[in-house]
């Protein structure tokens, strides 16, 4: 085999070239199918992953190959090593965390984005990527119904609280970018509040920002999982007593335990009054405002200061796509930018820099596939879904209300239902616990859907949660009745 040969290269392609052309669109046909085909039937396969731990390494050689391979080779061994080690997301029948869908049009535009390689830290280093985002996240934001205000897109809500929190953080200790947080005692303690059932990624984001773990207060919640108005009062009132600073509140909408919503409105008019930022995690649930009668989902949200929206969880968008919307960006570019020389362009205040919006520099074309996919299932079209899965929830949460089996611990506002096989006579509360994650572990290793588990009230509970977009009364009904048929064994004993 000649060098022009070789795999490494693809027929006809120099030795020190890339593919060949022709290569490359012979195998990205072959890889579209291949996508095509997953996706048409992705339920083919188990949801959860059976493999064990270290197969997928075990199976790979311990170094890259010294000389090329040809892609035959490799999607190979896509099939043979890497399907096999996937929890398959895309598939309908899961139901676990929040469930997500990457969509053909937001794949497409991966595809395309990949190929076009952008990098948008600066407006000149791709002008597109820019607007487009400012133009996607305004369409975004009519949608769900919030006033005009500026949003930038990040990959996680982790990093979208983060930015949030630092910005609160420049708001109240303006020198803290240049002289730090350490050794400086005549600030005092910073402190952040959050009810009992807010996201970890705020925990996280007080660790990485140096304001101290200690310093998040976790808020009491009402029966409804809610944060209390009155605990979160008299918390900032204790610390403003003790001499601490409270600098930001972290509000809810949409729990990941059990998709509660904190009564923003009230929060927020607390937050102005106290002079304190606040920060809406609607990551999830956000996107309901765009469904009819759901529209008050985001109430009180124009008041917050910043607020995340996760388009990757229910905008099936594929990962990761996250938007924060901020009332004061300049806070934020404030706490973030910082330009070196050559960075430095001559269109410099005329335009927006999106390097200038946090830690990232480099940032690649991600308003592209939310861009797609708005465009691809339009406005009505999303509302449609959304709306099916919250009909969905309610169905399945239907036969949980109707079975002597099952009972529901949690409101179904929007598409997850929270449940556990109730207790039999002189049950303790330890037995009825193992007893419900040994049904969850024999229901995900059947491979057919999917469920995960949160804790509420002390009680170990099952969540089940619709967001895939070829989710179906089908693959509903068969979670029900893989979890009836896996409950009747386990309480006979077989």
């Amino acid at each position: 085999m000649s060098d022009d040969d070789s795999p490494a290269f693809g027929r006809g392609a120099p030795p020190l070239g890339e593919m060949d052309p022709d290569v490359f669109r012979e195998t990205g046909h072959r890889l579209v199918e291949w996508i095509g085909n997953y996706l048409e039937s992705s339920d083919r396969h188990p949801v959860l992953s059976r493999n064990r731990p270290g197969e997928v390494r075990q199976a790979l050689p311990p170094a890259a190959p010294d000389t090329g391979e040809g892609f035959d080779q490799i999607l190979e061994d896509v099939d043979r090593i890497i399907l096999p080690g996937v929890t398959h997301w895309n598939h309908p029948g899961f139901f676990a965390y929040f469930a997500i869908t990457g969509s053909g049009p937001g794949i497409l535009a991966d595809f395309l984005s990949a190929a076009l390689n952008a990098q948008g830290m600066l407006w000149r280093t791709s002008p597109a990527l820019t607007e487009l985002e400012e133009v996607v996240l305004d369409w975004l934001r009519q949608l769900l119904g919030l006033a005009p205000v500026e949003g930038v897109i990040y990959d996680t809500a982790s990093i979208s609280t983060l930015h949030a929190l630092a910005a609160a953080r420049q708001r109240v200790a303006p020198d803290s970018r240049s002289a730090g947080l350490a050794g400086r005692p005549s600030l005092g303690p910073f402190r952040v509040y959050c009810s009992q059932h807010a996201h970890s990624s705020v925990d996280k984001a007080l660790i990485m920002l140096g304001l101290g773990h200690d310093n998040l207060k976790r808020v009491d919640t009402d029966q409804s999982h809610r944060m209390r108005l009155d605990a979160l009062q008299a918390a900032v009132n204790e610390d403003r007593a003790s001499e601490m600073t409270p600098m930001a509140v972290v509000a809810t909408v949409g729990t990941t335990a059990m998709t509660s919503v904190d009564p923003v409105p009230a929060i927020a008019e607390l937050c102005e009054r106290e002079g304190l930022w606040l920060h809406v995690d609607a990551a999830y649930a956000g996107a309901a405002a765009m469904v009819p009668g759901f529209e008050e989902t985001l109430a009180g949200c124009d008041r917050a200061t910043s607020l995340v929206v996760n388009p990757h969880k229910w905008l099936f968008t594929p990962f990761d796509l996250s938007v924060l919307y901020c009332r004061d960006m300049d806070m934020l570019r404030t706490a973030f930018s910082l330009t070196p020389d050559y960075l430095k362009n001559r269109e410099a205040g005329s335009v927006r820099n999106l390097m200038d919006t946090g830690v990232q520099l480099g940032r690649r074309f991600r308003a592209l596939k939310l861009w797609m996919v708005l465009r691809h299932f339009g406005a009505s079209g999303l509302r449609t879904r959304l709306a099916d899965h919250i009909r969905l929830a309610r169905l399945f949460g239907s036969w949980v209300d109707a079975s002597a089996q099952f009972e529901r611990l949690a409101p179904i506002p929007f598409s997850v239902v929270c449940f556990r096989a109730v207790p039999e006579p002189g049950e303790t509360d330890e037995a009825v616990d193992e007893l419900n994650a040994e049904l969850l572990d024999a229901v995900n290793r059947s491979g057919k859907v999917f469920l995960s588990h949160t804790t509420i009230g002390d009680r170990y509970t099952l969540r089940l949660a619709v967001g895939h977009i070829r989710t179906t009364d089908t693959h509903v009904r068969l979670a029900w009745d893989v979890l009836r048929r896996e409950l009747a064994r386990l309480r006979s004993g077989k």
